[in-house]
């Protein structure tokens, strides 16, 4: 592999802006990089779902070995503050953002890498199975891009998805369910001073709901949170409205969709003692998946880092990622780290090191033939 060009490439693509449902120009570049290789990468219509400029990415690369295709997914979209970023190079090969924007190593270090293997496998001449690629718009929207991918176009059965922080050689086989919640509290509005006992106060009513909501870790499996409370109304007016949003996530489906209804029961159960009303509604986002151990696509990885002289090292992760919608269509995989650190902050970073050892993963991976 060419460690300078994996550098630059990288420092290109962060110096294209692509917020969520604002890929246009980098899926334009990504179209045009991947052609100079041969690989077509065709766009489907995610974007048009949510009013955005930019599909998701998907493209087909003929092996020139045995082995079944096997998916490599990224996604394109970075997290704000991401206008103007660029990449600094330090001496040590620590690469950061100038600090007034992240980096976009989440999860641009992960398409570089993909792109330097491309190339260096290419160039080289190296035998390679069937490879496809998912590159997703919208991923940090709670995985808007791949929810509406139409999954029937990949033929691979099992999937690497680079978008993981942590040390190389980390991956997650396990991820949760998470569902959104919101409840809207409908009083009545009266006047505070004269007459109260008119009124029926919403916010005293969400505020004994939430007070019986367990919160942060649930048991071990689950953690439940609520993000957002809404009431604007004067002083002097019983508030007949508020707003509650929260979500709810468990390696465990079920136990997802029984606390979601726990807690609409709680918020109804408060509103019906004191006069109001609720209505409520839910979204799940996202299902929970587990990638057995001793599955091939867990196999053939470690063999992989041991050859590289990387140790291997499996775990649950609380985050979603693409590949919770790639599971729950058919195709097994995991995630693994891609060369990010401190993701979602002005002061994340990546390494030129760790860059070259994911290349190298992922090279060695598109290789096998089992």
């Amino acid at each position: 592999m060419d460690r300078e060009r994996m550098i630059q490439e990288f420092c290109r693509l962060v110096s294209i802006d692509s917020p969520s449902f604002g890929e246009r120009e980098m899926a334009d570049y990504l179209i045009g990089v991947f052609a100079e290789n041969q690989i077509i990468l065709e766009e489907d219509k995610a974007g048009s779902c949510y009013g955005g400029n930019s599909g998701n990415l998907y493209g087909y690369w003929k092996g020139t070995c045995e082995g079944a295709p096997i998916l490599f997914s990224m996604h394109m979209d970075t997290v704000e503050p991401a206008k103007g970023k660029k990449a600094i190079v330090q001496e040590d090969g620590k690469i950061t953002s100038g600090g007034t924007t992240v980096l976009g190593a989440d999860d641009l270090a992960a398409i570089a890498e993909v792109i330097e293997a491309v190339r260096s496998i290419t160039e080289q001449n190296i035998p390679h199975r069937d490879v496809e690629f998912l590159i997703s718009i919208a991923e940090e929207q709670h995985l808007r891009g791949s929810q509406v991918f139409d999954f029937s176009r990949i033929r691979a059965k099992e999937s690497y998805v680079l978008d993981k922080t942590g040390q190389i050689g980390t991956a997650a086989v396990a991820a949760p369910s998470l569902a959104t919640f919101e409840a809207v509290v409908q009083g009545k509005a009266a006047h505070a001073g004269f007459a109260p006992e008119d009124g029926v106060h919403a916010i005293l009513i969400a505020s004994k709901a939430i007070s019986r909501i367990p919160m942060g870790h649930v048991g071990t499996e689950m953690t439940v949170n609520i993000g957002s409370i809404q009431s604007e109304f004067a002083t002097n007016i019983v508030p007949p409205v508020c707003k509650v949003k929260g979500e709810v996530r468990s390696f465990s489906h079920e136990a997802v969709l029984n606390q979601l209804v726990d807690i609409r029961n709680i918020f109804e159960e408060e509103a019906g003692k004191l006069g109001g009303v609720v209505e409520y509604q839910e979204e799940i986002l996202f299902q929970a998946y587990v990638t057995p151990e001793d599955a091939a696509v867990v196999r053939r990885y470690e063999n992989v880092c041991h050859t590289l002289k990387i140790e291997p090292v499996l775990e649950r992760t609380f985050g979603g990622s693409d590949q919770n919608h790639l599971c729950a269509n058919g195709i097994r995989g995991m995630v693994l780290a891609s060369a990010m650190q401190q993701a979602h902050s002005s002061s994340e970073y990546t390494t030129v090191n760790d860059m070259e050892k994911v290349t190298k993963i992922v090279m060695g991976l598109m290789q096998t033939s089992d």
